[in-house]
């Protein structure tokens, strides 16, 4: 009898050992070291396997390199009309390129397509030229960047990927500054494009991101392959007006990288989708205003953002209006008058409300011009 309890009870400890491995194997989505999917729009995290472990990305560096380039754009510094020479140091980068010959032309468009579509790295080291002047000048730009995003996994050493000790990143990092880049939405010109072509047909680009021709929904974003990276990516995808950025570092080889890079993706659209926030229908248009040369004035609340909810969660969103019976003139146009908040699976989201015009505070003078202008349009 004794004998056959501890057979029972061993049987019963080898079987619960087990469920949590199973369980573990379940949960895991990916077979890479290193995974992240974010939802973009809130970069909620909705899943990850090691997150922030310091990995190289190779030329999924180029997202950083490609976001400091847009925003120089926006700042006039560059134009995609803007002639670019290729110098000796942006034509000596070995990996993918696109064989720019010292002194080489090209529009900053044709560059931002080499490096987007093919991976270019000799024509990304000569945006970074062309924007700061040095790729040592353009990679500290990258890092105090990367700083201000809150990159805390990160340190680059070069704008193109190309192995290099101390270069490095993580999984979560990467989609950090995805996000940043996907909201400047012209990259998706880029992104999106399968074949191109450049030096008016003599050179054939065929993007790197296999995924724009099986997953549906794909708009980008980029690849990385290098011996010590492994194969990396980080792709984007919309569906049903939800974002997703899912980041995959270190496979072992491309068919890896894309079912992985896919299966967050699956994962997220399959189970998460975006509840969107807008002003409640009771929130008043204006305010009144005590001693001012106007009764009231307008208000203003910019409403942006939405709750990522599980799409089996019966959860609500509710909003409280925080806002006094009246202000005391003068207003000030932009003036903080009050607060709307939302509030969803523990989760809360605050919004300034705003006065939408100016009141002065009444006065002698400015009564007497108000009743004047009265006579006078008689």
């Amino acid at each position: 009898m004794l004998n056959k309890f501890c057979l029972i009870l061993s049987i019963s400890i080898i079987f619960c050992s087990i469920i949590p491995a199973f369980a573990a194997e379940e949960a895991k989505l990916i077979t890479a070291p290193a995974g992240v999917l974010m939802e973009a729009q809130t970069g909620k995290i909705l899943y990850e396997n090691n997150p922030h472990e310091q990995r190289p990305c190779a030329s999924v560096t180029k997202v950083m390199t490609l976001l400091l380039v847009f925003e120089a754009i926006d700042s006039g510094k560059l134009s995609l009309d803007t002639t670019i020479t290729a110098s000796e140091h942006a034509a000596s980068m070995g990996g993918s390129d696109i064989w720019l010959e010292p002194g080489e032309t090209m529009s900053a468009d044709d560059m931002i397509k080499a490096t987007v579509v093919a991976s270019a790295n000799d024509a990304a080291v000569a945006l970074a030229e062309q924007v700061s002047g040095s790729e040592e000048s353009f990679v500290e730009q990258m890092n105090n960047r990367a700083k201000e995003l809150g990159m805390k996994d990160t340190v680059f050493k070069n704008c193109n990927g190309l192995d290099e000790d101390g270069h490095i990143t993580s999984a979560y990092d990467v989609a950090v500054m995805s996000r940043e880049l996907i909201k400047h939405e012209k990259i998706f010109d880029y992104t999106s494009v399968w074949i191109d072509y450049l030096r008016g047909g003599k050179t054939q680009l065929v993007n790197t991101n296999k995924l724009l021709k099986t997953y549906k929904g794909i708009t980008g974003l980029k690849t990385g392959t290098t011996d010590d990276a492994g194969c990396c990516i980080s792709a984007t995808a919309t569906r049903d007006g939800m974002s997703l950025i899912g980041v995959v570092l270190g496979c072992d080889n491309g068919k890896q990288r894309f079912a992985d890079a896919a299966a967050l993706l699956d994962y997220g659209f399959a189970n998460y989708s975006v509840k969107e926030l807008s002003i409640p229908e009771d929130m008043p248009v204006n305010i009144g205003v005590d001693n001012g040369m106007e009764s009231s004035v307008g208000i203003k609340c910019d409403v942006n953002s939405g709750f990522v909810t599980g799409k089996a969660s019966a959860d609500e969103i509710t909003s409280t209006l925080d806002l006094p019976e009246s202000l005391e003139a003068p207003v000030e146009e932009g003036q903080i008058i009050g607060k709307l908040s939302f509030e969803a699976n523990g989760e809360k989201r605050d919004f300034q409300i705003t006065a939408a015009g100016n009141v002065e505070p009444i006065t002698f003078g400015g009564v007497f011009k108000t009743a004047l202008n009265s006579l006078l349009a008689l």
